[in-house]
């Protein structure tokens, strides 16, 4: 037995975005608490040293899968590849995503729209998708979407990043419906802003205009959310689905 609670040990987990931010402290949760972990990114080399990195530091079984999350075949064939290299297929964690530029309507150009919305929102339901085929075999799974607090209230000059997260809490709870007569559990969370590489993507101002939206009064940690991931990841996460946890330093109001 793994000396962490919410023992995942024989448990096959995938995480998109897995090599960096919230995507990479939830990859390390997981191996830690006893899964075999495929790290999914469209870099193929970040892939490759993450996955090692995992293995040599947990002792964990890794795998590094270079695609584009965008791309049914590539989501189908990395897929396949999870289940007959790892053996199986129990946990998705869809990190993966872009926030697009900081811009008013008006300035935003609809390729700029499109673009964030078929990382953020068409390739979390791509991933879901491809996962239910193994998850529905063996009438067990778990699914946690990664959306935003931007998909509950909406961030200014961010619109195609809120549209994109608010469809992800909305899909997943479609979703967790879909499933809920069986074995797998489909969640979303809703981080607020948290202190990741993705912030390099964003105007200070806007960093300031969520940050001072936040009782707490600081960004959250990568670690803080993998830690509610890993719940939401176990067997023990039996009775909770199609729902969307908050971990916004009491931002969320709904």
């Amino acid at each position: 037995m793994n000396d962490v609670m919410f023992d995942l040990t024989g448990k096959v987990a995938v995480v998109t975005g897995g090599i960096r931010g919230i995507g990479l402290a939830v990859s390390e949760r997981l191996c830690r608490a006893g899964a075999s972990v495929a790290v999914w990114d469209l870099d193929g080399d970040g892939c490759a040293t993450v996955a090692a990195q995992l293995a040599a530091d947990t002792g964990a079984k890794t795998l590094g899968c270079a695609l584009d999350v965008t791309s049914d075949e590539q989501v189908a064939a990395a897929t396949d590849r999870v289940v007959a290299e790892l053996g199986g297929y129990d946990i998705l964690v869809c990190s993966a995503g872009i926030v697009g530029r900081n811009a008013f309507a008006w300035e935003t150009s609809a390729e700029e729209w499109r673009k964030v919305l078929d990382v953020n929102l068409t390739g979390v339901w791509l991933c879901n998708r491809e996962a239910l085929r193994p998850m529905r075999a063996q009438d067990y799974g778990r699914i946690v979407n990664i959306a935003s607090i931007a998909g509950k209230e909406g961030n200014p000059k961010l619109g195609p990043y809120s549209a994109s997260k608010a469809g992800v809490i909305g899909m997943t709870k479609s979703l967790g419906k879909e499933v809920a007569d069986t074995g797998i559990r489909v969640n979303s969370i809703a981080p607020a802003v948290i202190q990741t590489p993705m912030l390099d993507q964003v105007s200070q101002e806007t960093i300031d205009y969520m940050v001072s939206k936040i009782p707490v009064g600081r960004p959250g940690q990568p670690n803080e959310v993998a830690a509610l991931v890993h719940y939401l990841a176990s067997e023990e996460c039996g009775f909770a689905t199609g729902a969307c946890f908050d971990i916004s330093g009491g931002r969320a109001t709904y």
